[in-house]
């Protein structure tokens, strides 16, 4: 059996990975548009920072690796089209154009960066930042004597690349049309990052729209709405991706959540044989047990490896992801899962959330930071909805909102958080943990101390 995988990131890997392991006698040939299969999107911020000194470390695995698992690297390989019924994909490189048949067929081509309505995003100075080819654009840049940068953006990779430009001593600027940096968590802790960026000298604008790009002598001018002008020697535009399913939609397979492929549980397409994974596809919600888009690696990793178990005919299925994210920004960490509250309120929830500020241990034993926690639950059922939480790096954010992700896996309530049988010491804890303590609080607050029904006896709806 022959498996054809278009795209070498985390989802096509993840499937050729997978088939050659539940069956070695399948022949997988990976397509990789660039010569980086398998390098890390997520680590690029940190390479531009210094932290990673060598970009060949950004690779999960080398080519060599791939290789010996059983995967026919083909690099530099651009698939142009899918001719479905014919199984064929049309590809070009260096030798010219080839068709390369299959038996199934793995589409990975995850997404782009998002090119918002902004005049001057052509010009040369400007970047993005998505591929290893945008990496190295970017390096050059600020290596070159660059005193001065201009992000467009203030999500993870604009907050992850404020923090590794400054580091490399440039004055930054970062622009964010909402009211505060981080709009996926709620405003509160996103002016506490603002207050971080600000610490470490990062100038912070928010509520301005960024139209036009212009350059200047010596640098580019950046101007948006409402009376913003500033002038920096790079500019990057950093506003989220989209899925990149031009090549797939053109074969005739379906598309879904804002543009997504559609896929079911199995990561089958509408097209017979025809599979598709990670950034490109939708994602089934687990909690609201419905299509949505999270382009997440750790979602894309997982895809992947269901993609690849169903092309050699296993029968597994996408458990569906809570969103769970988590972010470094300078001294700080910031982390959700889960809905925010006006998200379970559109969904058909009634939704209450709850903040607390609790110490990560107890406050007696040395290096104690505080934590600002929200829990999201549903009122009439007490069912647990979403967490968010920001603290000290150093504080565990990133490994205690796993607490409320795997209680939200499990369709737990609020109050079966408190029912957790959590590790304690002093250093590392209290007997009540701050997840604990804050869902405690919530009951407290939405049903008046009353106790709810506990998690062992949730029935999932």
């Amino acid at each position: 059996m022959r498996l054809l995988v278009i795209g070498g990131s985390d989802a096509g890997i993840s499937a050729g990975l997978r088939a050659c392991e539940l069956d070695p006698s399948v022949e997988v040939s990976l397509l990789v548009a660039d010569a980086y299969p398998n390098f890390s999107i997520c680590g690029l911020p940190y390479y531009l920072s210094g932290d990673v000194a060598d970009w060949r470390d950004l690779a999960h695995r080398t080519s060599a690796d791939l290789e010996a698992a059983g995967l026919e690297l083909l690099l530099d390989h651009t698939a142009r089209a899918i001719d479905p019924a014919a199984k064929q994909v049309t590809v070009t490189s260096q030798h010219g154009e080839q068709q390369l048949g299959f038996d199934r067929l793995v589409i990975g081509t995850g997404a782009v960066p998002v090119r918002p309505p902004i005049d001057g995003l052509d010009l040369p100075g400007v970047h993005v930042l998505h591929t290893m080819a945008d990496t190295f654009r970017l390096h050059q840049a600020l290596t070159a004597g660059a005193g001065s940068a201009i992000i467009v953006g203030g999500g993870y990779i604009g907050l992850e690349m404020a923090e590794a430009i400054t580091s490399r001593g440039l004055a930054v600027t970062l622009v964010e049309q909402a009211p505060a940096v981080m709009p996926t968590v709620d405003r509160a802790l996103g002016e506490l990052l603002g207050q971080e960026l600000r610490r470490h000298e990062v100038q912070v604008v928010n509520d301005v729209t960024i139209k036009a790009i212009h350059p200047e002598t010596g640098g580019l001018t950046v101007a948006g709405e409402p009376d913003f002008t500033a002038t920096a020697d790079l500019v990057l535009v950093v506003v989220g991706v989209r899925p990149n399913t031009q090549l797939a939609a053109a074969a005739g397979v379906q598309t879904g959540v804002r543009g997504a492929l559609r896929v079911d549980r199995r990561m089958r397409t509408s097209l017979p044989d025809v599979l598709a994974a990670g950034d490109c596809v939708e994602t089934w919600h687990r909690l609201l047990q419905q299509p949505t888009y999270h382009p997440l690696g750790t979602t894309a990793h997982k895809q992947g490896r269901i993609a690849g178990e169903t092309a050699v005919g296993g029968m597994a299925e996408f458990a569906g992801s809570l969103g769970t994210q988590v972010v470094k920004v300078f001294e700080l960490a910031v982390a959700r899962t889960g809905l925010r509250d006006q998200d379970a309120a559109a969904t058909g929830f009634d939704p209450a959330t709850v903040g607390s500020v609790e110490f990560d241990h107890k406050a007696y034993y040395p290096g104690a930071h505080q934590l600002h926690l929200r829990i999201t639950g549903d009122r009439p059922s007490g069912r647990l909805l979403g967490a968010q939480l920001l603290g000290d790096r150093r504080a565990q954010v990133a490994k205690r909102i796993d607490i409320p992700a795997t209680a939200l896996f499990h369709h737990m309530t609020v109050a079966g958080l408190s029912e957790l049988d959590l590790s304690y010491t002093p250093p590392f804890g209290s007997p009540w943990d701050a997840v604990q303590m804050t869902a405690q609080t919530w009951t407290r607050h939405t049903q008046g101390g009353q106790p709810t029904q506990a998690a062992s006896h949730e029935t999932p709806t």
